[in-house]
Parts: structure tokens; C-alpha cells; sequence
């Protein structure tokens, strides 16, 4: 990785009008639908009063995989999500104009053998009224490109460990068709790592795994579901670290704490 190059990267503001297909498509994509009888799933795939799910906010105005230009000397096959979190300071809404702006915040060097991890932010605005929506941070681990340097960056603390010796208070399980990925990716992401069997030989995983965001809107499903009567407004901000992939078709399993302020929450798949 070229750190200079990288921390002086600037990424021209993107303007997205989000029409009420992207929004049924992305709500799909995290399998919102899979029950068509459900009046709880159905608002956010069904023009009649269409709600737009909140954790759509990480794939509006997504900028493509700017870390792929031959300059940054990034490994991009060795890249894996890391870390993601969302504050939604207003609810989005179907049709409406957003402006992505995106900053890298900085990089930790984690060692010439262990990698680096890529920090960046992203914040959206409605272009009508001028309103910040949400702002979206995210955390990229280059397994490649470790030795790079430190930029000085301070990340904040991961996400707390899951309560020990205390049963959840509420699980949801959600199953993922085997072509979720290849549904999910038409939200922006097109990394061929979730839909190319061989390049997903090349970057170490027996067939292309799912797409961290889309695991990322599968919890936020299950949580919005059990705690916010899934009503877009109720989720205010979430927050995980990603530690291991999930391959479409798995069922993925939601642990879910009530703690004082916050809902804690782990994500599995019972299988593995």
C-alpha cells in the first residue's frame, strides 16, 4: 500500500436519487420478502406505503472499488471488511436525492506480516433540505499490505464482547438463500470475491462468500424485528466488527442482550 497516496485520496461527492426499486431491491437482497404474508417484511419491498429499510444508508452513493487503482498499491483480493456502524439521524426516504461524501480517516499498520486496517467515513445528505441522514463508518483490513506505516489515527474501541454466562434474551434465526449474493450485490457492491467461484479460490475461501454488509443488514433485521417493531425510525445507530465470513445459503443465527441503553447482539451461523 502507498500510505501517502492513500491519505490524500479524495473522493468526488456522489449524488443518488434512491428510487423505490433500489429500495425493494436492497430490502430483497437482505431477505426481507422471503415471507410475502408478512405485513412486517412486505412494507419494505411493496410500493403501497413503502418504508425504506434504515440500514440502506451503507450502499447509497457506494463509490466503487476506488482501493483497486493501480497507484494505491493496494492488494484488493486480500481485502476484507472489518468493521461497520451507521448513525441514521433521519429516516430515508424513496425517491429523495442523497450526497455521499467519503473521507478516509486513517490507517493502522498492523505489521509487515499480520496487515493494515483502512478506516473511512461516510456521510449522506439529503440534496433537497441540506439535513445530515446518516453518517457511516466502516474499517477494511488489508491482509496483504501490512509494513505500510501508521498515519496516526486513533480508531475508537471495538465493539463490546458478548455477555458471558447470560442466555440471550431474544434469538432470530434467518436463513439466506443460496443466491443471496448475487441479489445483494445489485445494491452497488460488485466485488467479484461474493459471485466468482475462482477469484474467490484466489483470495482463500472454497466459493464466494457473502458480503459483510448484507450479514450487517440481516442482523439489523432480526434486532429491528424483536426490539423496534420494525419501524425504520426505531433503529438509531448500529454498530459490529466482522470476524468471520458467511457463505449464501447458511443460516444465520441473532443472539440479541436488552442492556440499559442498547441492545447487544452477536450473529452466527449454528452450522459452523
Amino acid at each position: 500500500m502507498n500510505l501517502e497516496k492513500i491519505l490524500s485520496k479524495q473522493l468526488a461527492p456522489i449524488e443518488t436519487i434512491i428510487t423505490e426499486k433500489d429500495c425493494m431491491l436492497y430490502a430483497l437482497g437482505i431477505g426481507l420478502g422471503q415471507d410475502p404474508l408478512d405485513a412486517k417484511q412486505l412494507q419494505f419491498v411493496y410500493e403501497k406505503g413503502l418504508q425504506v429499510f434504515p440500514s440502506m444508508s451503507v450502499v447509497i452513493a457506494h463509490p466503487g472499488p476506488w482501493m483497486r487503482e493501480p497507484e494505491l498499491e493496494v492488494n484488493y483480493l486480500k481485502l476484507l471488511h472489518g468493521e461497520q456502524a451507521i448513525i441514521q439521524h433521519k429516516p430515508l426516504v424513496a425517491g429523495n436525492c442523497y450526497i455521499g461524501q467519503y473521507k478516509v480517516l486513517g490507517v493502522v499498520d498492523k505489521g509487515a506480516d499480520k496487515g493494515a486496517i483502512l478506516y473511512q467515513e461516510k456521510t449522506l445528505t439529503d440534496k433537497a433540505s441540506g439535513a445530515l441522514v446518516s453518517t457511516v463508518t466502516s474499517s477494511h483490513f488489508l491482509r496483504d499490505d501490512g509494513g505500510c506505516g501508521n498515519s496516526g489515527y486513533q480508531p475508537a474501541p471495538p465493539p463490546p464482547a458478548r455477555p458471558q454466562g447470560q442466555a440471550p434474551d431474544k434469538v432470530a434465526q434467518i436463513e439466506t438463500p443460496p443466491h443471496t449474493a448475487l441479489l445483494y450485490r445489485l445494491s452497488g457492491d460488485y466485488n467479484p470475491l461474493h459471485a466468482d467461484p475462482e477469484i474467490a479460490a484466489q483470495a482463500g475461501f472454497d466459493k464466494p462468500i457473502l458480503h459483510g454488509l448484507c450479514t450487517f443488514g440481516i442482523a439489523a433485521r432480526a434486532i429491528l424485528d424483536c426490539y423496534g417493531a420494525s419501524s425504520p425510525q426505531n433503529l438509531a445507530s448500529m454498530g459490529l466488527r466482522f470476524s468471520a465470513p458467511v457463505y449464501p445459503g447458511e443460516m444465520v443465527e441473532v443472539q440479541m442482550w436488552q442492556m440499559a441503553d442498547h441492545i447487544q447482539f452477536t450473529a452466527t451461523v449454528p452450522q459452523r
